[in-house]
């Protein structure tokens, strides 16, 4: 229950001049002339984040979840009080929208903390906003409940169906490869994306929204219904009369996400076939919880966790058909021994109590059952060696089996410019068994650790049918992206990573199995490189926020998160050994 003698509503953080009775008389006179009663003021307030914009077609429903969410609020006593905070897509972010989540972090604490109010309504959806959110709400400490845009539909072209992004990439490959035209492509871009809402596949969006239901910030049954529809505007209203239950019963931030619900995130994104993204993103949510993540346990984890949703890019379903299947919890009673069931909600119930709640399971053909898996691993693997010492990811559930074992000849490009120069000349020397290296795409590289890692194939091997290449690089990737793809080379490049030794001719040895990856050069060779070259300074010019991102932001084992946001101390190490 709340503390009776805790200020709440329009009497929380007031600036007190010496005489605190004038500055809410104040405060009162001037919302009144929006026309607010005394009666309604005097009730809980309820901070509702809009983070709809024009140029967020994945929050284009924004404007009727905020109605549901403030008739979910009213009808259970409170009073709701929408604020904006930026807003960032994935599309429309320069130079990625990685480079401002953790803006977006700093606007979403300082205005919640800023404002009266006793919980809040976080409204995310584009990939980089629901972790933003969340680690502002975690550093602001009081009541805060998710609620994700949804999912868009999927579209059909010549009677195939379609959904972004994974057949953007697909479609587009092909047009580069000159199996379609430029008449197919422009038809298919108007059929790919068929409504507003987050990515249709188990993207980065799709993988942060099950997440969040799976650290159990966000009402069960929240992650998985498309934005148009019914569902998610019964869940919005539903969220906003949650939130009031949640001041009365003081469930803030540090109570729901800890260790355990940490550890079950971890857990979910594995069995999903999630996105690599959400591993920076869960260190960062759980760095500022005091709680670091050890990857040579997330990786033995893997070991032991099926992937168990037919979603693309590893599989063959679409966000509305893992809806309709029973969503997110259909995979929780799978994992149900594997879990922490003791781990609290945003409902004041434990996990487990949730997943009995909801019931049986019926037949359905998107989530598979433990004993018939998808993959019989998880979809993540971390990768060490000589170029990767403090590790490196490839999804392995959307790679190319072939490709898992590989060795091959280098192909570097030192930075995205080198790259858009050289990739589709036709004097590049590459074969299709030749290893595509990028540098210079971290988080200081770039900067910001652009989605770039999915590096094309040429033109002139495209052409020739070749579909997939064993790619490596310090950046990131699209959730929504398949292929034999090596990201968050750990250190970066920019900073004095020994990705940057690597050389056009040097061998490159993959291997999944033993979870290397390594440049085929003796240790004084790599020693002698490093001897002839330094990473370059950064610029004596840089300022704003450029400059707080270069000086400030972590590496990608640590969340690319600022070191100035994250918990004083580590407390806590997840996942545990289930030894």
């Amino acid at each position: 229950m709340t503390d009776s003698n805790e200020p709440k509503g329009l009497k929380k953080g007031l600036t007190n001049y010496g005489d605190i009775d004038f500055s809410l008389f104040l405060r009162k006179a001037f919302i009144k002339g929006a026309g607010y009663t005394d009666d309604a003021l005097s009730r809980h307030v309820v901070g509702i984040i809009n983070t709809g914009s024009d140029f967020n077609p994945c929050h284009g429903n924004a404007p009727q979840l905020v109605e549901a969410v403030k008739r979910g609020v009213m009808l259970s006593g409170g009073i709701p009080f929408e604020f904006p905070t930026i807003s960032v897509h994935e599309s429309f972010a320069h130079p990625t929208s990685m480079y401002l989540r953790n803006l977006m972090a700093i606007d979403t604490e300082e205005m919640i903390r800023a404002q009266p109010m006793d919980a809040v309504v976080l409204i995310g959806g584009c990939d980089k906003t629901v972790p933003a959110q969340l680690m502002g709400a975690i550093s602001a400490g009081i009541p805060a409940i998710q609620l994700v845009t949804g999912s868009m539909l999927t579209g059909s072209n010549r009677g195939e169906r379609v959904g972004a992004c994974t057949d953007c990439r697909r479609f587009w490959a092909s047009f580069r490869g000159e199996e379609i035209d430029a008449q197919e492509i422009a038809a298919v871009n108007n059929q790919l994306v068929a409504s507003v809402g987050t990515c249709s596949v188990m993207g980065t969006a799709s993988t942060m929204a099950c997440i969040a239901e799976a650290l159990g910030i966000m009402l069960p049954g929240g992650a998985s219904p498309p934005a148009v529809t019914a569902d998610r505007i019964r869940i919005a209203e539903r969220t906003g009369a949650q939130a009031i239950a949640m001041i009365e019963q003081r469930l803030t931030p540090d109570r729901i996400l800890t260790a355990k619900s940490v550890e079950n995130a971890l857990r979910v994104l594995l069995a999903i076939g999630g996105s690599t993204n959400a591993i920076i993103h869960l260190t960062a949510i759980a760095g500022r919880m005091g709680i670091a993540i050890d990857l040579a346990q997330f990786d033995r984890m893997s070991e032991e966790t099926p992937v168990l949703v037919n979603l693309k890019p590893s599989g063959d379903h679409y966000m509305e058909d893992f809806h309709r299947a029973g969503g997110l919890v259909t995979v929780l009673r799978e994992l149900r021994t594997m879990l922490h069931l003791d781990a609290l909600t945003v409902t004041g119930r434990t996990l487990g109590e949730e997943i009995d709640a909801a019931g049986p399971g019926f037949p359905q053909e998107v989530v598979r059952g433990v004993d018939n898996p998808v993959y019989a691993h998880g979809g993540i693997a971390v990768l060490r060696g000589n170029i990767a010492p403090g590790g490196a990811i490839i999804k392995r559930s959307a790679a190319s089996l072939a490709l898992m074992e590989h060795e091959g000849r280098a192909v570097v490009f030192e930075d995205m410019a080198d790259l858009a120069a050289r990739i589709d000349d036709e004097a590049l020397e590459v074969a299709a068994d030749d290893v595509l290296v990028l540098k210079q795409l971290g988080p200081v590289g770039a900067p910001g650790m652009p989605e770039a890692g999915y590096i094309p194939i040429p033109k002139k091997l495209g052409r020739i049918g070749v579909k997939d290449m064993v790619r490596i690089s310090d950046g990131r990737i699209s959730g929504t992206a398949g292929g034999t793809v090596i990201v968050h080379v750990t250190p970066e490049t920019a900073i004095g990573g020994p990705l940057r030794l690597v050389r056009t001719g040097d061998r490159i040895r993959l291997s999944v199995a033993a979870r290397t990856l390594s440049v085929l050069l003796s240790d004084d060779e790599l020693a002698a490189r490093a001897a002839e070259t330094k990473p370059a300074a950064p610029s004596p010019q840089e300022r704003g926020y450029r400059k707080l991102f270069l000086r400030s932001v972590t590496q990608a084992d640590q969340g690319c998160d600022f070191d100035f946001l994250r918990a004083v101390s580590i407390t806590d190490t997840v996942p545990k050994s289930r030894s």
